[in-house]
């Protein structure tokens, strides 16, 4: 009895986890494809990013450091 409310007081105390950052990106960092407010999200180190498919979500969250500068913005926004 007393290891269950140890256990519950832990998991009280635990902190809650951090929200991510909202996405701003227009383009899908993988495909490149314009994406709007709407779109689904991935999230990548704390940040979101909008995608246009579960593929690109997944592509994305496999190797970020691909499509995503090292501070976090996309490279597919970057201007050449």
């Amino acid at each position: 009895m007393v290891h269950a409310a140890l256990l519950t007081l832990a998991v009280l105390a635990a902190p809650a986890a951090e929200k991510a950052k909202p996405a701003t990106n227009t383009k899908d960092p993988v495909c490149r494809m314009t994406v709007d407010a709407k779109a689904a999200t991935a999230t990548v180190r704390g940040q979101e990013y909008r995608v246009c498919s579960k593929y690109c979500a997944t592509t994305l969250q496999k190797d970020p450091d691909k499509y995503l500068e090292k501070d976090g913005s996309v490279k597919a926004e970057k201007k050449k």
